[in-house]
């Protein structure tokens, strides 16, 4: 996976909430680590000594400091690298860096998220990529993305029945309909869901994607004609978009990243999970299983058939797309390359490990380093309530006084 979930083929939008508060001053300390580590790791950078006289100089006198490109590059790789329920991580020195620390308001910050996607998207040779926006600073609140990820699908209730679409995001649907969204006149299982960008000036603000920003793919199967008549598809570019990016005790909360999907993310979760398509009963059905037991394992052989679907369809499409055995292989390349450099590789076996055939592939058979080093993504609460439950906004508190201040400024 030369680089989406990211990138990391897993979806980062499940992760469990353990981040400290965001703060908008910087930590010192963790300003000090990081200029250190870096320039250990980069040694053409030169002595360290002045940067950190500069860094310590800026942080007392603004309470934050300025990252050099360099810095920016450098860290959101290693947060890639740091990254422990990310099994994609062999190839995190190839994450292309977006710099877009200039860019705050809700207008740019949409345009730059959909040149990402079309970016990345690549015409389906996937580009890993991260594009970072305005960061955390004293009195200057970032802008934030209230989806979890760039693309996702709507959810809609029904009288009778399951709900039509992705029952993740009915509360995050409803909110954006509140706001002003409109569906197709007829929906369908896979409606692309409207962006929220939230900034303290403008407040929550939707933004439409145009069907040449998103790349997806329908999806059929190499032996049953059938399965293309259910009208299957899934996006192409798994771009994280609520994970906030800390560099050096800087927050970077608006920073959406992507590599490519590992099929068992798309086949074994978001099209099977009984929260999300709930699929593996009607695929049963059409293949002919005999549902009147688990012992039957019809439930296995229908999430079976539903991978193949999924590698088979993105490949024919030219779009990449990793399986979970080639992935695991590369992950434990990844480890052994971190070792030889002296470094542990930090990894959660709950999530490294693929949702189905666990035993079958080499990372089961393991142990792994539960550390949580510098720099790294986190989630915070109120982010993935705001990405599933579509509320409540960020800067609810905050956003009458900002526009008291700035009235009597224009006065």
């Amino acid at each position: 996976m030369p680089p989406s979930s990211s990138q990391c083929p897993v979806d980062h939008s499940r992760i469990a909430t353990s981040a400290p508060p965001i703060s908008a001053e910087a930590d010192l300390d963790e300003a000090v680590e990081f200029i250190e580590q870096f320039y250990a790791e980069n040694p053409e950078a030169g002595d360290p000594a002045r940067r950190l006289a500069w860094a310590r100089a800026e942080i007392l006198t603004t309470g934050t400091y300025h990252h050099t490109t360099a810095e920016l590059v450098w860290g959101a790789r290693v947060a890639w690298r740091n990254n422990a329920r990310c099994i994609g991580r062999l190839y995190w020195n190839s994450l292309r860096v977006r710099d877009l620390r200039t860019v705050s308001d809700a207008d740019s910050v949409a345009a730059h998220c959909r040149k990402h996607l079309r970016i990345a998207g690549n015409g389906g040779k996937i580009r890993p990529l991260i594009s970072i926006f305005a960061p955390e600073a004293p009195d200057r609140p970032a802008p934030r993305i209230w989806n979890d990820q760039l693309v996702r699908y709507a959810g809609y209730r029904k009288v009778k029945g399951r709900p039509l679409g992705d029952p993740r995001y009915l509360g995050f649907t409803q909110a954006v309909r509140k706001m002003g969204w409109r569906p197709p006149y007829r929906p369908t299982p896979f409606d692309v869901l409207p962006l929220v960008i939230e900034t303290v000036k403008d407040g929550p603000r939707l933004y439409e994607l145009d069907p040449v920003d998103v790349l997806d793919v329908e999806l059929t199967h190499p032996e049953f004609e059938w399965f293309a008549e259910l009208g299957l598809r899934w996006h192409a570019v798994p771009a994280i978009s609520n994970m906030r990016l800390v560099i050096g005790g800087v927050s970077y909360p608006t920073a959406p990243f992507n590599g490519w999907y590992m099929g068992t993310e798309i086949g074994a979760r978001n099209l099977v999970d009984a929260d999300r398509y709930d699929l593996a009963s009607t695929v049963a059905g059409h293949l002919g299983l005999d549902m009147s037991s688990e012992a039957t394992l019809w439930r296995d052989r229908a999430v079976l058939e539903i991978n193949r679907a999924v590698l088979h369809s993105f490949e024919a499409a030219g779009v990449t797309i990793t399986d979970h055995h080639t992935e695991s292989e590369r992950f434990l390349a990844h480890v052994e390359k971190e070792e030889r450099a002296g470094r542990g590789c930090p990894a959660d076996w709950s999530w490294i490990v693929p949702p189905i055939s666990g035993a079958l592939t080499p990372v089961f058979h393991r142990y792994y380093d539960d550390s949580a080093p510098g720099p790294q993504f986190v989630s915070d609460a109120d982010a993935v309530a705001r990405a599933q439950h579509g509320g409540p906004p960020a800067f609810a508190d905050i956003a009458p006084a900002a526009d008291d201040r700035l009235a009597r400024f224009l006065a």
